[in-house]
């Protein structure tokens, strides 16, 4: 699939020259976990691009102790899929990073906002079409009913609003023995619960991704079977998918409302009942980015990066 960019993989220009004048290469560290047992990343496909461009890159733990930051020019938040657990902790690595004086993608200000899926209500306030969401502080007394009739729905899907990888994620229908493991999951922290969405399994959820504010690539995720979580670690399958009008349409508005150009953005879109697609997440943290389904994705990305880097060094020579 070939998306638009603004600099194709082929192109010569793009790849000449090491980005330090003294023909140096420029050092990137990926933020990653200390342990990715069980989970899939293809991160590692844009290092060979980025090479070409004059880029070294070093996978780093987030929470690895004592690292100097500022030995690198560039830190790129990736699989750091364990933020959740620990959200203070990694926000207060980010601003160190960004005190250090090294560049931060995406940047923390966007991190901040995104962490909290609350950012839902201010995009939909924007105009965007989300899918129907209640918010709650806790569960407390366990009523089912309240929340299934506030949302017109006879099943629903809580989850935490900082949450990631379907962590603490309910499927509940009316009568269901989850809701009380629900209650205790959601005693204390915040939650948003929304209508269990039938095409998810039917169609699938559709991830449109966008490097430097360019659609890159899609694809459809799909649940096992007696499953709802389309994440590859609970199962899910994972495929390319065709960039329909409606569903690029749909995509570029969500990223038209965002205030500053994300270097990586992945849209969750599903289809609603009307066939329209509504959003169920943005993801701008740390979203898995499947450069393998997609011959050209890892290029792409590898381009927006060091683009990226070469315009804003030479807006501060300017």
């Amino acid at each position: 699939m070939a998306m638009n960019s603004k600099s194709e993989p082929g192109d010569p220009d793009a790849k000449k020259d090491p980005q330090r004048e003294d023909g140096s290469l420029r050092r990137c560290a990926f933020l990653t976990m200390a342990c990715m047992e069980g989970f899939v990343s293809d991160d590692e496909l844009a290092y060979a691009p980025l090479r070409e461009r004059g880029w070294v890159v070093e996978a780093v733990a987030w929470n690895r102790p004592g690292v100097d930051w500022a030995r690198y020019d560039l830190v790129v938040i990736r699989s750091t899929w364990d933020y959740q657990n620990s959200p203070t902790e990694f926000l207060a690595v980010l601003e160190e990073i960004s005190r250090s004086g090294t560049h931060l993608e995406n940047a923390i200000d966007l991190v901040r906002g995104n962490m909290n899926k609350e950012y839902l209500r201010d995009l939909e306030r924007r105009g965007i079409s989300i899918v129907p969401t209640m918010w709650g502080s806790d569960l407390g007394p366990v009523d089912p009913m309240r929340i299934m009739g506030a949302l017109d729905a006879d099943e629903v899907v809580l989850k935490p609003v900082i949450g990631a990888n379907a962590d603490h994620a309910f499927r509940l229908g009316r009568g269901s023995s989850l809701w009380s493991e629900a209650a205790v999951a959601f005693a204390d922290r915040a939650y948003l619960a929304q209508p269990f969405i039938a095409s998810v399994v039917t169609v699938g959820e559709y991830s449109l991704f966008f490097f430097d504010g360019q659609l890159s690539h899609v694809i459809l995720k799909t649940p096992k079977l007696h499953d709802f979580r389309v994440q590859e670690e609970h199962g899910g399958n994972i495929a390319p998918a065709p960039a329909s009008p409606e569903l690029v349409s749909a995509a570029e508005k969500v990223m038209a409302a965002i205030e500053g150009c994300p270097l990586y953005a992945r849209v969750d879109l599903v289809q609603l009942q009307d066939q329209s697609y509504g959003l169920m997440e943005l993801e701008m943290i740390e979203p898995a980015l499947y450069l393998r389904k997609d011959k050209e994705a890892a290029d792409r990305f590898a381009c927006a990066i060091d683009r990226r880097v070469r315009e804003r060094a030479g807006s501060s020579r300017g």
